[in-house]
């Protein structure tokens, strides 16, 4: 923990004592009406509640700031939200306002020694701030001087290179596309995103199997799947919207498989809140099946049951697998079964968690259905082998040619509302030569061809003194990514910070010797006579236009602001027209429908109810943009951890009163953890095995190569985890994860598979 007298990077000791409670075993329903309402009461008051959660998602609303689930291509409930949408709403929307007083009257020092939640609840921020080298405090700064601030730190910069602009999947489209033309411009690919640290897996191990990094389903295809796989992922928190969709599915008779280390209450049982007739009821089973894998299990459990198709499909002369699918549409089949049939079942076992017996029961449910979707999210991608999770599921869906068919396909549940919209818009460090050669022509300009940093290599940037600016557009860097110490000291060692927000949080903290936060205005609000663009997780690129007055005069949207940092900083050198894109965004739409593909007619399609799917060749017609025009089935082997004794692998979960790095509340009625957040779940023989009696506190010491990391002072949770798995929440565990404990390929920190020891809590 940081020294009392400094900046504490990490989130400070909870005043409060977490104190372990009734387990709520049926999601959604009442508890979640009372809690959207008392949030949203609190928050920003009837009047605003009422309006807002009654155009949110709505084909002429504003599009939810929490996750990225898709809304319905037709009809839209009067209430299309859930519970987490509705705080991140209200969130958003609140009614308190910090000012340059507030900032006075407060050094980081004091800030710092503030928990998450209470840094957050403090309300919208109003004005920009500069915190000057050696002070300790903000103070305020015309948006002019922060500009110039910012361009002469850029123009001072030896190469473009050593500037690091960051984007959190909250920005629109529309700001998106002009920041990467800015940064481009500039002459960097420094554009690291929060991607990197979710679904960059995917993006990666789907690209290499079905040429493009995106899911190939809709929305309406879970009303025809028969199976549907959730692997890794946990909707009823993360994506609550999702239990609806299953919730349907399991009353017309899908089975519904869920694939986890813990058995989440969204996967067990669901009440739906706007079923009256149903609130008091025990709710819909939502999962028929639940496999507890071990830890980071999950190539093993895919390899065990394909393994057992094969065999079936052998057995049976090949009735089992899709193999006019096979023939037509793949490549590298018979290297995968070759793996599979020497693959033995003791490691299988062994490496999965589960037995035989209940694989063999997951293999008879994919043998019989001919339409499966398969879900997954941060489960499968953060782990060092998470492209290796993601192109297993691949391999499944493939042998059965659940690719290209209503009811079937790749799934990946992105977990911010943007995320993927901004990826599509060219925020990337490693953009194809397709997209830079369009921008040349359609801009005038030679972008810069050589790759920028991803999010881990940003950090060892800044670390080793190769990049001292920093610009983050949205988000909450330091308490996002790994190894909080050392991410903070990367931070610190900047000669320029700069954020762009609509709420305080720890990364405004941790700074360079000059910093400045520039706040914008956000989803819910009104900018001027515009709207803006996002995609969601399943393509769909549609309008968002919010209702409420700004939250101050003084705050200005992302792509003013991205446009006023260009002129500052390029002056005449560019000849794009950055006040004019600002001012229209029409015209902005007009130039991204000249360098991305799929968004012909972008402001006509943009402004029909309910916007317009991306063109998707593995989804609409099972054809892959892949060298060869196949899709690949790849071998992996099945990790191993080698744990010595009394270690644990642990694995960074979110509370349900959380969203991200934004902390709502201190509960967690799903997991029966009430009042506090500084909990770690374990089995109770491991618990008892670490020398640990139930609810004790427990220091938490990760071992990667030769290195330690500590987090003190973690109350000890018995929960049916599997032997030797362990789980807290994050970012108070994100200090125990390496920032060079990453997934091959892909880059991803590895926030689910950290080796850990437990020890009795000791003071410093």
């Amino acid at each position: 923990m940081t020294n009392p007298d400094s900046v504490y990077a990490e989130p400070p000791p909870e005043t409060t004592e977490p104190r372990l409670g009734r387990r709520e075993e049926v999601a959604s329903g009442i508890p979640a009406i009372v809690q959207t309402l008392k949030f949203g009461m609190e928050a920003m008051g009837a009047g605003r509640t009422a309006k807002l959660l009654t155009t949110i998602n709505q084909k002429q609303g504003f599009d939810c700031p929490s996750c990225a689930w898709p809304d319905p291509d037709d009809h839209r409930s009067v209430a299309e939200f859930c519970e987490n949408g509705a705080k991140a709403v209200a969130d958003e929307a609140t009614t308190k306002r910090i000012t340059a007083k507030f900032f006075a009257d407060h050094s980081l020092v004091a800030l710092s020694q503030k928990s998450d939640m209470w840094l957050g609840k403090q309300g919208r921020l109003t004005e920009p701030m500069v915190k000057r080298a050696g002070s300790d405090r903000y103070e305020p700064v015309s948006w002019d001087d922060a500009f110039a601030l910012i361009a002469s730190h850029l123009n001072a910069l030896a190469s473009p290179n050593e500037a690091i602009f960051y984007t959190s999947g909250r920005t629109s489209n529309e700001a998106a596309f002009l920041y990467q033309l800015f940064v481009r411009q500039f002459g960097t690919n420094n554009l690291p995103d929060c991607s990197n640290m979710c679904h960059e897996s995917s993006g990666v191990g789907l690209g290499e199997a079905i040429g493009i990094g995106k899911g190939t389903v809709k929305l309406s295809d879970f009303d025809k799947a028969n199976a549907i796989f959730v692997i890794g992922q946990n909707p009823g928190t993360n994506h609550p919207r999702m239990l609806s969709a299953l919730q349907a599915a399991a009353r017309r008779g899908a089975t519904i498989i869920s694939v986890n280390p813990l058995q989440e209450t969204g996967m067990t049982r669901f009440t739906h809140p706007q079923e009256v007739w149903n609130l008091l009821g025990a709710g819909t089973q939502i999962a028929t099946h639940h496999f507890p894998v071990t830890i980071n299990g999950d190539v093993a459990f895919l390899k065990g049951v394909m393994k057992e198709l094969i065999e079936a499909d052998e057995r049976t002369g090949g009735a089992v697998l899709n193999h006019d699918f096979i023939k037509e549409k793949t490549e590298g089949f018979d290297a995968l079964a070759d793996d599979l049939r020497q693959t033995m079942w003791e490691e299988i076992e062994a490496g999965s968690g589960l037995t035989r017996a209940q694989i063999q029961e997951a293999a008879l449910i994919t043998a019989g259905a001919k339409r499966i979707i398969f879900c997954w999210a941060m489960g499968l991608t953060q782990h060092k082998n998470g492209v290796a999770n993601i192109a297993s599921v691949a391999n499944l869906a493939l042998l059965g040619g659940h690719i290209g068919r209503p009811g079937a396909g790749l799934c990946p549940v992105r977990g911010h509302s943007n995320v993927q919209g901004d990826r599509t818009m060219g925020i990337y460090e490693k953009p194809s030569a397709k997209f830079l050669d369009a921008l040349q022509s359609v801009f005038g300009f030679d972008p810069p061809r050589e790759p920028g940093y991803d999010t881990v290599e940003a950090i060892e940037a800044m670390h080793t003194g190769a990049a001292t600016v920093f610009f983050g557009m949205g988000g909450n860097f330091l308490s996002a990514t790994p190894d909080t110490s050392y991410t903070a000291e990367a931070l610190s060692r900047c000669d320029l910070t700069v954020h762009v927000s609509t709420k305080l949080n720890r990364a405004h903290l941790v700074t360079g010797k000059t910093a400045l936060i520039l706040p914008c205005l956000g989803r819910t609000e009104l900018d001027r006579d515009q709207f803006v663009s996002v995609e969601d997780s399943m393509g769909v690129v549609h309008a968002s236009r919010g209702g409420l007055p700004p939250a101050s005069a003084h705050l200005l949207s992302e792509t003013q602001i991205v446009a006023r940092m260009a002129q500052a900083t390029l002056g005449a050198k560019s000849p794009t027209d950055w006040s004019g894109y600002a001012a229209n965004y029409d015209t902005l739409r007009d130039c991204v429908e000249r360098v991305v593909p799929g968004f012909d007619d972008y402001n006509k399609r943009v402004r029909e109810p309910g916007g317009f799917y991306l063109p998707n060749k593995p989804r609409d017609a099972a054809q892959f943009d892949t060298p060869d025009g196949k899709a690949h089935f790849t071998v992996h082997p099945i990790p191993r951890h080698d744990l010595l004794p009394g270690q644990l692998l642990l694995m960074t979960i979110r509370s349900h009163d959380q969203f991200n790095t934004t902390v709502y509340g201190l509960d967690d009625r799903y997991r029966g953890v009430y009042g506090g957040r500084r909990v770690v779940f374990a089995h109770p023989d491991d618990i008892r095995e670490a020398g640990l009696a139930p609810e004790q506190w427990a220091d938490i010491t990760s071992h990667f190569d030769s290195e330690t990391r500590t987090a003190s002072r973690f109350k000890v949770v018995p929960y049916a985890l599997p032997r030797r798995c362990a789980a807290a929440y994050f970012p108070e565990a994100n200090v125990l994860v390496p920032a060079k404990h990453t997934a091959d390929r892909s880059n991803t920190p590895a926030y689910k598979s950290v080796v850990i020891t437990l020890a009795p809590h000791r003071e410093p």
